[in-house]
């Protein structure tokens, strides 16, 4: 219900990170994260290699509140001496973020709404989006994300396609020139009907959060059990992503059959280690996870 929107078909999250975020962003001017946000900590670089700072900050279950946004722009603005420092000028969020946690429809709002009080582009990283919006405990639309945001995407690779990440962008001022700075990232595709087609199938039908909604409820099955057998998790998840608490000689015994993240080292010397689910995950896989469970 946006036919304002400009839609844009990308590769893969990091390219369409770093096109979307020097499509936004003058020279002087950078980037307002969390922490373990994508691209200050999986993206090799990218953003910087592309001319613009990532100022991380910290949160406590990976997501930025309207508050933290405001006080950073507060922090600039009022500094004498702002002409020595990178100027924020866009916000980025990830949904899901990636550590699990996501938006819900007040929290988004909320960011939005201090975004256009300072002049801030508000950008949503929806590599995981589909997730998100799959989970039971969401309470946001598409829509609503569109109506909350200047630009976003709605992720393919992760969602069930081959790859693709379909780029919305609803701000005008990001619209001009949007494909030839895409192009000089390399981010157009020779055969870029391939990203079309794939779209065009799991659009229909509800087709693209059924799947996604499919990965959500594998997931909290190995969370059920995982909770059920005493274990703690690093934080409270709704979405495909469950972060448990695992000693050494669990994670290694579950990495023998299952492929594991490992996320952190814990000072008391567990790890935190990721399960994640997809569109794909069988319920035999499930089972086989659950049944190994009782034996760790």
């Amino acid at each position: 219900n946006r036919p304002d929107a400009d839609v844009h078909l990308l590769v893969g999250g990091t390219q369409t990170n770093l096109v979307v975020i020097s499509a936004a962003l003058r020279p002087h001017q950078a980037v307002l994260a969390s922490f373990p946000s994508h691209i200050n900590t999986h993206e090799a670089g990218a953003i910087e290699h592309g001319g613009h700072r990532v100022i991380p900050l910290q949160t406590d279950d990976g997501k930025l509140t309207a508050a933290q946004i405001e006080a950073e722009w507060i922090k600039y603005d009022t500094d004498p001496a702002r002409e020595h420092w990178a100027q924020p000028k866009l916000v980025y969020i990830s949904q899901s973020t990636e550590v699990g946690s996501m938006y819900n429809k007040a929290e988004l709002e909320a960011l939005y709404a201090v975004c256009k009080k300072y002049g801030l582009f508000l950008f949503i990283d929806g590599a995981r989006l589909g997730y998100a919006l799959g989970s039971p405990d969401s309470d946001l639309t598409l829509e609503d994300v569109a109506n909350n945001c200047d630009v976003f995407y709605i992720g393919g690779t992760k969602c069930g396609l081959m790859f693709g990440e379909a780029v919305v962008i609803m701000h005008d001022a990001l619209k001009p020139d949007f494909r030839s700075i895409a192009k000089q990232n390399g981010a157009i595709l020779a055969k870029g009907r391939l990203l079309g087609v794939q779209f065009g199938v799991v659009m229909k039908d509800n087709m693209y959060i059924e799947i996604c909604r499919h990965a959500v409820e594998q997931a909290y099955k190995v969370r059920d059990a995982f909770l059920a057998h005493g274990f703690k998790f690093l934080a409270d998840s709704p979405t495909n992503q469950q972060f448990v608490i695992l000693t050494p000689a669990q994670f290694e015994k579950l990495s023998e059959e299952f492929v594991l993240s490992l996320i952190e080292y814990l000072p008391d010397g567990n790890y935190c280690a990721r399960v994640c689910t997809s569109w794909a995950t069988k319920d035999e896989e499930i089972d086989k996870l659950i049944a190994m469970i009782p034996e760790l």
